[in-house]
């Protein structure tokens, strides 16, 4: 019941601490909230933003491995570009020896890709389409969202017939008035017969990545017949999805790499002739950039909360000099050290939670303003990091004042008034 006592009491004397000088209090507090707010809304639109760079780069997927000739990120490599264009592309003789042998993997998929491609349905036509020749296991590897229809059967991939998966714009695009499966679309020349609509997936935050509506998928072997391969024409790339239990893929990554020199016939003194991409990579460059823009947001708002921290203190050791004979009417009463110590330590508290929980509200109206395809959202994780915030600036503004008021001897703060 004593803390009870001592956290309504507190709260009483904050209040009245507010009221008794309105004008000073909230010019006080005004820089616990503008830190507060500073903070909480960086991380606020840092969050959003890396939510939805990760959505919008979702087509790179989750634990897959790429084998390629170029490598995504250049890392203190001495190797002149030349030298990675006399790299083989992947082969499908490669792909079927990693399905085979390969241990610590979920599925091994090749894929071949093209942009700028244009669909025709009749009157309807539509550009920019991307086309991925994909093998039977893909679906094993990568997401397929369809929504309609199926995805390819072994006797399709194996006879590499003219049959089409196309994206959710793509459907709308081409057949307006109702569902497409089964209709016969005409590309570069062939005629597909479309087998399956995938999911709406949205737009991104950035035009030009690949998205789902826009994509479409086909027979590895339909693609090659269409497009040329070798080294002026489409590479195919592996992927090769990794095993939950596998944190890292570093199992997957080694056993790739010995695989991919055995068939290659490489020399232990010979260097890769191929390029080891993983998804975790993109997300970790993302992860490093955003971590440096909360850095900036934490100086940012930190200025201005050590402003409101002083702010605070002000505002408790004018309450000390104020209740200084209440102090010594408790104390002779038989108030304990300690419990004037959390009086003067909760009031302070709270006057920092007031300015922080002014902050937050702050935030949460940002994320009401619309920002076209970025969607700003206030989590609960930002929350609890801004009123963790405003607890600590209020325990570090306060314990010196709340020291000196439970130290006061009872008798000179009984005189003082």
């Amino acid at each position: 019941m004593i803390y009870l006592r001592l956290v309504f009491e507190s709260l009483r004397f904050a209040m009245q601490a507010l009221r008794s000088n309105l004008l000073r209090t909230l010019l006080s507090l005004l820089g616990v909230t503008i830190g507060i707010f500073a903070i909480i809304s960086v991380f606020t639109v840092v969050d959003s933003l890396e939510r939805s760079i990760r959505q919008s780069m979702s087509f790179v997927g989750e634990r897959i491995i790429y084998i390629e000739k170029w490598p995504w990120i250049f890392k203190g490599d001495d190797m002149p570009w030349w030298e990675y264009m006399k790299r083989p592309p992947a082969t499908v003789r490669e792909y079927r020896y990693l399905d085979e042998t390969l241990e610590n993997d979920e599925g091994v998929a090749i894929v071949s890709r093209r942009g700028g491609n244009t669909f025709k349905y009749l009157n309807n036509s539509m550009t920019g389409i991307m086309m991925q020749g994909v093998s039977l296991n893909f679906n094993q590897v990568a997401e397929v969202p369809i929504q309609i229809g199926r995805f390819f059967t072994q006797q399709e991939i194996e006879g590499s017939r003219n049959v089409i998966i196309i994206g959710h714009e793509v459907a709308q695009n081409l057949f307006p008035q109702g569902n497409g499966v089964g209709k016969t679309i005409k590309v570069a020349g062939q005629r597909f017969t479309v087998i399956g609509i995938m999911e709406k997936q949205g737009a991104g935050l950035f035009e030009g990545l690949p998205t789902n509506d826009k994509n479409s998928y086909v027979p590895f072997g339909a693609f090659g017949k269409m497009f040329a391969g070798g080294p002026r024409g489409v590479q195919p790339s592996l992927m090769i999805k990794g095993r939950v239990d596998d944190p890292g893929l570093k199992n997957l990554e080694y056993e790739v790499r010995g695989k991919m020199r055995t068939i290659r016939g490489l020399k232990p003194y010979q260097d890769d002739s191929f390029a080891v991409n993983r998804s975790e990579m993109m997300q970790d460059e993302i992860s490093n950039l955003f971590s440096i823009i909360g850095l900036a947001g934490w100086v940012i708002g930190g200025f201005s909360i050590l402003v409101g921290g002083f702010g605070i203190a002000n505002i408790m050791f004018v309450s000390v000099k104020e209740r200084t004979n209440i102090i010594g009417i408790q104390k002779s009463l038989g108030a304990k050290n300690f419990f004037i110590l959390f009086q003067f330590l909760f009031e302070s508290v709270f006057l920092s939670l007031i300015g922080g929980g002014v902050g937050i509200l702050l935030v949460s109206l940002i994320t009401f303003i619309p920002m076209g395809t970025l969607e700003i959202i206030l989590t609960p994780g930002n929350i609890l990091l801004g009123l963790g915030v405003s607890v600590v600036i209020g325990v570090l503004s306060g314990i010196i004042p709340a020291v000196i008021a439970s130290h006061l001897d009872p008798v000179v703060a009984i005189r003082s008034k």
